[in-house]
């Protein structure tokens, strides 16, 4: 039986597709002085930055620059730009009200995701939020996931994990949980249909609908 819910953040609650786009842009514009295709610099995300930046330069010291860079722009436009997608707000509401604990694993740091997290007016209703600073190890990694549950109370075979990213499929599926493909998320649908998650949904409001939740 399902008693608790974990959501991968960026994709999947947060739409944060042109903030991270538009920092990924100006980081490694600055700092390599080059354009890199967009489908590039989206490649990775859904795991920790500093491991997205070795994809961009062999130098460790260009990686920690675009890392700092990007940090320094992607704060200064987050916080008017986030937005929680259409639905989660209701469909988190509802999962509350239903009793699943309900809880947050993201690649993004603690404090900025969590950040975001208010802001939208969702962090209400999360019981806990497991961030890059958390763990050793990260996503494609159990390690994130198994503390989501932890925080929850909860074996990790009671949990749903979702995600819009093939690292959060694999993450979910190592961990132990059933995993959902978030398919209104940053990845196509094609990608997370290839890690074979448990259930798909097109919409937060279709998680509502599955019959593992007793709807």
């Amino acid at each position: 039986m399902i008693k608790g819910i974990l959501f991968d953040n960026d994709g999947t609650l947060v739409d944060t597709h042109e903030i991270i786009l538009a920092s990924m842009r100006y980081s490694t514009r600055t700092v390599l002085g080059r354009v890199i295709p967009d489908e590039d610099l989206l490649r990775k995300v859904g795991q920790p930055l500093a491991v997205q930046m070795c994809d961009f330069t062999d130098d460790p010291a260009e990686q920690e620059e675009i890392l700092r860079v990007y940090r320094e722009h992607n704060h200064a436009i987050h916080d008017d730009a986030v937005r929680a997608f259409p639905g989660v707000a209701e469909g988190l509401a509802e999962l509350h009200r239903r009793g699943f604990a309900l809880g947050v694993v993201t690649s993004k740091m603690h404090a900025l995701a969590w950040r975001g997290l208010e802001l939208t007016g969702l962090a209400p209703y999360l019981d806990c939020c497991i961030g890059a600073d958390d763990c050793e190890r990260f996503k494609p990694e159990a390690e994130p996931v198994l503390r989501g549950a932890a925080a929850l109370g909860l074996d990790p075979a009671a949990c749903l994990y979702v995600g819009d990213a093939p690292f959060d499929i694999q993450a979910g599926r190592a961990a132990g949980c059933s995993t959902v493909a978030a398919l209104w998320g940053m990845f196509p649908a094609e990608v997370l249909r290839s890690e074979a998650p448990d259930y798909e949904c097109a919409t937060f409001e279709g998680l509502l609908g599955l019959k593992c939740l007793g709807f």
